[in-house]
C-alpha cells in the first residue's frame, strides 16, 4: 500500500466525530479546523496541499498542486498529525455541522472517489486530494455546487461528511438519477455525471429548486445527503427576525432576489 493504514472509530449519531488510532510514524492529514482533541505525542504541521506523491516534487510542484484546492474554495495548506510517540495514539476529528461522517475505503472504491468540495474531514497520509472539473465547463460556470468537485485518489481510508441522513444508492449499468447538485455528497470513479439545466423558466424562477441537477448514470455507487448545509443556512437566514419585510418563504420576490444576490442588510 502507499497510503498509511490508519483504524478508527465513530463516535455520536446526529454530531459525530471519528477517533483515529495511529502506531508509531503514522500519520493522518485533515482539513484546517477539524481537529476536536489529540493523545501527547503527536506532532502537527502545516503543509502545502496534501503531501501525497502525485502533487509534485519541489517548492513550484507542491504549491501549483496545493494552488489547484483554492478553486474548490479550500485553504493552501492542510495539517497532518503524526504519532512520535511509542504506543498507539489518537486523534479526533469533529463534524462541522449535524450530519453524518462517512468512511471511504478507497482500496475497495478502485481507487478513486469524487465528493462535494467541502465533504472531505481527513484521510490517511498518502491519499491525493486533487479537483474533479465537470468536462461541459459551459453548464459548470452555472452549475454552483455541481461545477468543481474533489477527487481523492489512493489506497487508504478517508472520511467525508455530510448533512441531515445519507443515503447510499447502488446504480446498475445504464441506470440514471437525477440528484439536487447541493444533495450530492460524493460518487465512485466509474459514474458519468454531468450538469443538466432545469427545464422550463416557471420550475427554474418559482419551482423552489435550484437551476441545476446532476444526472449520475451507473455503474457505481452514490451517497447522497438529506440537508446540505447551503440549504440549512438558507433557511436559518431566512428566519433571522433581522431581515425584515414580508417576503414569505418560496414568494417570487424572495426568489428572484435569491437569483440576482444582493446584499441584505
Amino acid at each position: 500500500m502507499n497510503n498509511h493504514e490508519i483504524d478508527y472509530k465513530l463516535y455520536g449519531d446526529d454530531m459525530q466525530f471519528v477517533e483515529v488510532e495511529l502506531d508509531p510514524q503514522e500519520t493522518v492529514i485533515a482539513e484546517a479546523g477539524s481537529l476536536m482533541m489529540m493523545d501527547d505525542h503527536i506532532r502537527m504541521e502545516t503543509i502545502f496541499g496534501d503531501g501525497s506523491k502525485k502533487q509534485g516534487t519541489g517548492f513550484m510542484g507542491k504549491l501549483l498542486g496545493a494552488g489547484k484546492r483554492v478553486i474548490t474554495g479550500e485553504s493552501l495548506f492542510m495539517t497532518t498529525f503524526t504519532n512520535e510517540g511509542a504506543g498507539k495514539k489518537h486523534v479526533s476529528f469533529a463534524s462541522p455541522y449535524p450530519g453524518k461522517i462517512i468512511p471511504m475505503d478507497l482500496s475497495v472504491l478502485n481507487g478513486k472517489l469524487i465528493c462535494q468540495k467541502d465533504a472531505f474531514l481527513a484521510a490517511a497520509k498518502g491519499v491525493s486530494v486533487g479537483i474533479e472539473f465537470q468536462r461541459k465547463i459551459g453548464t459548470g460556470f452555472f452549475g454552483g455546487e455541481g461545477f468543481i468537485m474533489q477527487k481523492l485518489e489512493g489506497d487508504g481510508m478517508a472520511f467525508v461528511h455530510a448533512g441531515g441522513t445519507i443515503h447510499k444508492r447502488e446504480l446498475k449499468a445504464g441506470e440514471t438519477l437525477r440528484v439536487d447538485t447541493g444533495c450530492l455528497v460524493a460518487m465512485t470513479g466509474g459514474i458519468d455525471y454531468n450538469i443538466e439545466f432545469v427545464g422550463g423558466i416557471k420550475t427554474a424562477l418559482f419551482g423552489g429548486e435550484g437551476l441545476f441537477f446532476a444526472t449520475l448514470r451507473g455503474p457505481g455507487t452514490a451517497w447522497v445527503q438529506s440537508l446540505p448545509f447551503s440549504r440549512l443556512a438558507s433557511k436559518v437566514f431566512a428566519a433571522a427576525p433581522e431581515r425584515g419585510g414580508s417576503k414569505g418563504e418560496g414568494s417570487i420576490a424572495d426568489g428572484l432576489y435569491n437569483i440576482f444576490g444582493g446584499d441584505r442588510k
